[in-house]
């Protein structure tokens, strides 16, 4: 009988000893940290997919996993809804904007004034905006990877002009009011008057005018125009806007100069900028800084590296022969 009383004694406190045990653990397991789940907002023009592609894919690669410790909001840029979808954004307390265009970059920076939510942008052009104070010193809460739209414009022009020496007139149409118009067309202008060659400019409000313009050129005597180059602004990048020029480029057998890859893929003569995809890669190496804790406004806007993409056959088919030293130095050369 005293060993059975002993027995059950020590069964006693052993089944004391686990439960403590067991409610140890259990307070441990709650009083641990949970991992960081991390909300960004993202709003970007639909013409450009491949920069929200490039971002996610990056961040993936950096650790964050949408639907485990990333979760994200996007919605596509239009002028008339952006700001709505910003005190969304604001609302919901993301931990971060990525904005993509010089447009929606300007129109998140303003929407975040007086909060603490930082922008990283892409595909945004720093000339003739007052989206950040330099390149190397952002300020404020605000950083990203820059698009050289000035820069780029004036090479596009010196590379057509060395497929095409004999370029009369170029034609080109923007909205006069897009943030960049400004400094593309000082970049643009100089070199196009100085190779002798007349700049056909048609200023537009949206991206109806253009298909109206051509259709006008279409009906008369002379189109005006022996190449097209796509500026780098949201009408002629749309899908009504480079559509109208698309068919009526085919249709007269004018090259164009395009401003995106999507463009060369479907018939542009050539491409020369940043990859789209790569301003969203370079924008989520910017987020993973944030997101362990540097201040946006110190990180130094980045501008990836440029690439020729052209397209062989389209070259072919207008009858232009490309300078052996351009295919050179394409990154690509579509077939």
């Amino acid at each position: 009988m005293k060993a059975n009383k002993f027995q059950r004694k020590i069964g006693f406190w052993q089944a004391i000893f686990v439960l403590v045990v067991v409610m140890g653990l259990l307070m441990s397991g709650c009083g641990a940290e949970k991992p960081k789940v991390y909300h960004v907002g993202i709003l970007g023009v639909p013409s450009f997919p491949e920069a929200t592609s490039g971002f996610k894919a990056k961040l993936t690669e950096l650790g964050y996993v949408e639907g485990k410790n990333m979760v994200y909001d996007a919605h596509d840029y239009d002028p008339a809804t952006a700001k709505g979808i910003l005190q969304k954004f604001i609302a919901d307390k993301v931990d971060l904007i990525f904005a993509y265009s010089t447009a929606s970059a300007l129109d998140a920076k303003a929407a975040t004034q007086g909060t603490n939510i930082p922008v990283v942008f892409a595909l945004a052009t720093l000339e003739g905006s007052s989206l950040v104070e330099s390149q190397r010193a952002p300020g404020g809460n605000i950083t990203g990877a820059r698009f050289p739209a000035p820069e780029i414009t004036a090479k596009r022009f010196e590379l057509l002009h060395q497929m095409l020496p004999q370029l009369k007139r170029l034609y080109i149409t923007y909205d006069p009011t897009y943030p960049t118009a400004k400094s593309v067309l000082a970049a643009l202008r100089p070199d196009v008057a100085s190779s002798g060659v007349t700049l056909v400019e048609e200023q537009i409000s949206k991206a109806e005018d253009i298909a109206a313009n051509l259709k006008v050129r279409e009906a008369s005597n002379d189109i005006g125009m022996d190449a097209i180059l796509i500026l780098p602004e949201t009408l002629s990048q749309s899908a009504v806007g480079y559509g109208a020029i698309s068919k009526f480029a085919a249709a007269h057998n004018i090259p164009v100069v395009g401003n995106i890859m999507s463009q060369v893929q479907q018939g542009a003569l050539f491409f020369y900028a940043p990859a789209v995809v790569d301003g969203g890669k370079g924008a989520a190496t910017l987020a993973d800084k944030i997101f362990k804790g540097t201040r946006a406004g110190t990180i130094p806007v980045v501008t990836p590296e440029s690439q020729l993409i052209i397209n062989y056959k389209a070259a072919q088919q207008l009858g232009i022969v490309v300078p052996e030293e351009l295919l050179r130095q394409a990154a690509q050369i579509i077939r």
